[in-house]
């Protein structure tokens, strides 16, 4: 098998004319729901703000870009607001923007969706888009017809994601106090990484600590072991990530900076109410497509939708926790939903080129039982 997956790799590192490729992978300062620096800034103005900065630093002729995907989740319309926005920046009418909602791996699906349309050759360049504003657009209730509802597992699909983070602790016996060492490791390593190369994030908090984590009072006491809490959960907040995609011969022709290989994604579905395990399912369903082992990837950012699902994954998956989201995760640093997909990726990446690294795996749990995961190159020297 070493020999199987030494040669994947190395067929990874080649480098084709078809490739799909990343030119460009930044993202907004990240804000705290209803409290921080984006609170009052809708899902439009931030793809304006984020387009118009695109563009400028980039460079980028409008003409070029073939297809914008935007992952997003809760406000309403979200494709007029995209589009409108779009406009406003100055890209043309003539491209289009559809958006996508997968939840937890909107960002992701975008990236997904792009690089797919670039191996069809319906395009030959492409941007995706993450955003989220869960200030103004927070989670609204699911609701199923009674035809529907009799249905246990379709009961459980629209469960509380908070209710979930229970089922999986309870069934899996995962302690609060596990739970919270997990979440003292997200919080010391947002203090004293991500925030010395992003100090404009308002959602990091300092000072973070064993005793004052154990002292947190359970958010949901009347659902399982009662568990989880304000502290080992991931935060709410608002904020937009980018990706542009091309080809490798269109960006050696156009003089563009190749920053990553997209090699590929896998999704998955569990059981609804465990729906926080599916990073167990989706990173080998990715690594065995692509012919990779655990130990062939250098980075993995796990979406840290709570203590409880993320302790799971990291032990089940026996990652090394030094591989492991190296600059905390969104217990730390904040989950807007639609951002978090192409966030994981524009941190990662970055963590690689630190590193020196070649190859990144991102993946999250997705509310009502899904999953997915995906596979980069990098490309950049630290």
């Amino acid at each position: 098998m070493a020999s199987t997956v030494s040669s994947s790799r190395a067929h990874l590192l080649q480098k084709k004319d078809v490739d799909v490729v990343i030119t460009f992978a930044k993202r907004t300062a990240m804000g705290r729901a209803k409290k921080g620096q984006l609170k009052d800034v809708p899902v439009d103005e931030l793809l304006h703000a984020l387009f118009k900065a695109t563009l400028e630093k980039t460079r980028l002729n409008p003409s070029e870009i073939g297809d914008i995907c935007v992952g997003t989740c809760h406000p309403p319309s979200p494709l007029y607001v995209s589009r409108a926005a779009a406009l406003a920046a100055g890209i043309l009418d003539s491209v289009p923007i559809p958006t996508v909602n997968w939840l937890c791996s909107s960002g992701l699906m975008a990236i997904r969706n792009i690089a797919h349309s670039i191996q069809a050759g319906e395009i030959s360049l492409g941007v995706a888009v993450g955003v989220e504003s869960m200030s103004l657009n927070p989670r609204p209730t699911p609701v199923v017809s009674d035809v529907v509802g009799a249905n246990a597992q379709a009961r459980d699909c629209i469960q509380p994601m908070g209710w979930t983070s229970e089922m999986v602790s309870q069934t899996y016996n995962i302690s609060r106090q596990k739970q919270d060492e997990y979440t003292l490791i997200s919080h010391t390593r947002a203090t004293s990484r991500a925030l010395a190369d992003v100090s404009v994030d308002d959602t990091v908090r300092p000072n973070v600590s064993a005793q004052g984590l154990a002292a947190l009072k359970p958010s949901f006491p009347e659902w399982g072991d009662a568990s989880t809490t304000a502290g080992n959960a991931s935060g709410v907040g608002d904020g937009a990530a980018l990706c542009i995609l091309t080809t490798r011969a269109r960006a050696e022709a156009g003089g563009f900076d190749i920053l990553a290989k997209f090699v590929g994604t896998a999704i998955v579905g569990v059981e609804s109410r465990h729906m926080g395990i599916a990073p167990t399912h989706s990173i080998p369903k990715v690594l065995n497509h692509i012919g990779l082992n655990y130990e062939d990837i250098d980075v993995y950012e796990i979406n840290e939708a709570f203590a409880s699902q993320f302790a799971h994954c990291v032990e089940q998956l026996k990652i090394p926790i030094d591989k492991i989201n190296p600059n905390g995760g969104s217990i730390a640093l904040t989950h807007p939903l639609g951002m978090t997909g192409v966030r994981q990726v524009v941190t990662g990446l970055e963590e690689l080129r630190r590193r020196d690294g070649e190859l990144l795996c991102s993946s999250m749990c997705v509310g009502s039982g899904l999953g997915a995961a995906g596979i980069f190159v990098n490309e950049r020297q630290g």
